[in-house]
């Protein structure tokens, strides 16, 4: 089925170019963390971070900054005579902020922090779902009502008040935003996996489980979640964006990450100049942002017309 899945998707042209982009993103975050990491471990002010009063409001032009954080962290290598080299072609593709700082680098920046709130906050949310929505939908009656009594109750409170609530009580930073998104979206995969596994529990197949002497936990888990595992991962693919723009918004309001240049916070502060006419900082992190949770809105809706038994019913 899986071998199938792919040849659908790479069967598009769009797709092929919105998985092209996903895995330009999934590089550059890595990239991003590798020279975060470098700098903590040197202990030293990364260059993204470094304010060159200088060099403030430089226009893009395709002449320095991409290789003065490669010529830095060189350090006092063999190499370093030929950074210094790139460096001193005064090049900057996408300009400079109002403290001099290189927009590039810091977008890059921007797109590991959007990586990591994608990737963690669906390990928190998606475990979270899937047992409980797993669970309401096999056992059904009070542990039923109960569940479906909880996700009710979470539901009814405004998503973003209670993802503000919980980072404020956690703390800021991406840990407040690791708990306020995780803890508080993993209700629309519960509803959807409740629905499958009430229609695959009395199947002939969950039945001669059950007469084979198999526990419960076994039938969940190793024979019905099999048969809705696609669920979880189209709810992946479209969650994964979400929890993105929702860590833009609140970084946008300050309650976000601190001290690091995240997507949001660039945009709340390049907002302020753009009436002067500094447009590249602005605009370099709205093409990324609208670039990325494009390509993993499309490739959702294409994974769920793939994996969609009926679709597939009806192509063949």
């Amino acid at each position: 089925m899986w071998r199938g899945v792919w040849r659908e998707l790479c069967r598009r042209r769009l797709i092929r170019a919105c998985l092209w982009v996903i895995a330009a993103f999934t590089l550059v975050a890595v990239y991003g963390e590798v020279v975060y990491r470098y700098y903590q471990a040197v202990d030293r002010t990364p260059s993204y971070q470094q304010v060159n009063l200088s060099e403030r409001y430089l226009p893009p032009s395709f002449l320095r900054h991409p290789f003065e954080s490669v010529r830095q962290a060189a350090g006092e290598s063999a190499f370093r005579r030929v950074w210094r080299g790139f460096g001193n072609l005064a090049y900057r593709p996408w300009g400079t902020d109002n403290l001099g700082r290189d927009v590039l680098q810091r977008t890059v920046q921007g797109a590991r922090i959007a990586f990591l709130v994608g990737v963690v906050t669906s390990l928190i949310a998606i475990p979270i779902g899937m047992i409980l929505g797993c669970v309401a939908g096999y056992f059904g009656r009070w542990v039923d009502e109960g569940i479906v009594w909880l996700y009710s109750t979470m539901e009814s409170i405004p998503g973003l008040l209670f993802i503000l609530a919980i980072s404020m009580v956690v703390g800021k930073g991406l840990l407040g935003v690791y708990m306020g998104i995780g803890l508080t979206t993993w209700v629309g995969l519960c509803r959807l996996l409740r629905a499958e596994v009430m229609k695959h529990r009395d199947r002939s197949y969950v039945m001669a489980a059950r007469s084979l002497g198999y526990g419960n936990g076994r039938i969940i888990f190793r024979h019905i979640l099999p048969n809705v595992f696609h669920i979880v991962i189209i709810t992946f693919s479209i969650r994964f964006p979400a929890a993105i723009g929702t860590e833009v918004f609140m970084s946008f309001l300050g309650i976000g990450v601190q001290g690091e240049p995240s997507w949001g916070i660039m945009i709340g502060n390049a907002r302020l100049r753009l009436w002067q006419g500094m447009w590249w900082e602005l605009t370099a992190v709205t093409v990324v942002i609208l670039a990325v949770v494009l390509a993993f809105n499309l490739v959702g809706d294409a994974l769920r017309d793939a994996l969609d038994p009926r679709s597939r019913e009806r192509e063949s």
